[in-house]
């Protein structure tokens, strides 16, 4: 059996490195956006879990400067500026720092870039309501950020904003911070897939063309409850934002984004097999928020075409869905490790579909909610677990591991074995 697990994607040796400071310690702001930027064969360097944020503890600025100054100094620094500034994505709602005191502790990222000359890929967040305590402050931070982006501390700044319910004030922040944002600066709604995305940006910088398909067209112009625009303007966005351009009626596309956002999941899988014989299709299922639809990826496995995908996506909202998707199908497209695209598409099968539309819910009938940071729920997690697996798609795999690392319901952490 082959370990497909974290450290082996990490410590394999390689031409360069990338850098990563993720926005907490999440699978999904933590492991997802380095496997991708593993996906050729570089070196990763990204801090350890502990180091970083969760819902209780903030990420420490002190110890997070420190690991970056041991990082190399020779490659593209992709970070989350929430996670200094604030202490991770939930601090940066309820933080008490003054727009100040967030400012000085970034000032270490100005310096890593002049001191190194290298490339710094940004974001930060505008917070969700009705969480966010004080968004004159972070509305501060962010122009700031906006004018080291004018001033060319960033090679990239994206300015997004996180879960937009209905009268949610961050839509209209973001169209007025666009109003005056340099080129360099990029707003739209998204929070947990824009590590993914700026990774992508710098792993796979080469422009190209996606055409974007919708299961249910007349339903994708609607505006989606957790963003505050449209499907297709939000898929728009999260495309350039990983580096495409949307391929006009004419263009053959590099690249075929099937959006899965309800109808008939059968025609759906049928559809999207039609596709792959034209050329490499992505899956982005987000007809539900955090759900995958069983039918269309029981139907996809059925046709064997789940292992033909350059990525799929359907563990979030339908931004964090598009962005993945995106973000892991631009770096597939500029030549992979095949290993390594195999395991990295078994691990969001595993998690978007598996965890996410069977085993969460078994999970929560078996144990409450509040029992579930116990080593009883570790065990009964992994129990539960071993019945959804093998899992085939170009290999096997099988479930060594399985944790809740924030000691909830909502997000696993993994590690596959491969025959």
């Amino acid at each position: 059996m082959r370990a497909v697990s974290l450290l082996t994607f990490f410590s394999l040796s390689a031409a360069s490195a990338q850098t990563l400071v993720p926005l907490d310690s999440r699978p999904a702001t933590r492991v997802l956006p380095a496997l991708i930027a593993g996906l050729k064969g570089d070196t990763v360097q990204v801090p350890a879990a502990k180091v970083l944020g969760n819902a209780e503890r903030g990420a420490d600025p002190a110890t997070l400067t420190a690991w970056l100054a041991q990082q190399p100094a020779n490659e593209p620094l992709i970070v989350a500026l929430d996670a200094l500034a604030y202490g991770g994505l939930v601090q940066s709602r309820t933080s008490p720092l003054s727009a100040a005191e967030a400012v000085t502790r970034l000032q270490p990222l100005r310096d890593w870039q002049q001191r190194t000359g290298q490339p710094v890929f940004a974001f930060i967040t505008l917070p969700r309501e009705p969480d966010a305590t004080d968004r004159a402050r972070n509305l501060e931070v962010v122009r700031q950020m906006m004018t080291w982006a004018r001033e060319g501390v960033f090679r990239e700044l994206h300015v997004t904003w996180d879960d937009a319910l209905p009268g949610s004030p961050a839509p209209q922040e973001g169209a007025a911070l666009a109003k005056d944002a340099p080129a360099n600066v990029h707003v739209y709604p998204g929070a947990d897939e824009v590590l993914s995305m700026l990774t992508a940006r710098a792993t796979a910088p080469g422009e190209k063309r996606v055409k974007l398909v919708y299961s249910d067209p007349q339903a994708a112009t609607a505006v989606m409850k957790y963003e505050g625009i449209s499907l297709t303007r939000s898929a728009e966005n999260h495309a350039l934002g990983s580096g495409f351009t949307v391929a006009q009626a004419s263009e053959t596309p590099d690249l075929t984004l099937f959006v899965f956002n309800g109808g008939d999941p059968r025609r759906a899988a049928i559809q999207i097999s039609g596709l792959q014989r034209q050329g490499p299709v992505a899956v982005a299922d987000v007809a539900q928020v955090n759900l995958g639809n069983t039918r269309l990826w029981k139907d996809l496995s059925t046709l064997r075409q789940s292992a033909n995908l350059l990525a799929l996506a359907a563990w979030g909202t339908p931004g964090n869905n598009l962005g993945t998707a995106l973000a892991h199908a631009k770096v597939a497209l500029d030549g992979v490790n095949p290993i390594r695209q195999d395991a990295l598409l078994a691990r969001e099968y595993a998690n978007d579909v598996i965890y996410s539309a069977e085993l969460r819910a078994a999970l929560r009938k078996a144990i409450p909610e509040k029992d579930l940071n116990t080593p009883a729920a570790q065990a009964k997690l992994l129990s539960l677990a071993r019945d959804h697996f093998p899992l085939r798609l170009g290999d096997t795999y099988t479930i060594a591991d399985a944790s809740l690392p924030w000691g909830r319901s909502f997000e696993w952490d993994f590690d596959l074995e491969s025959k």
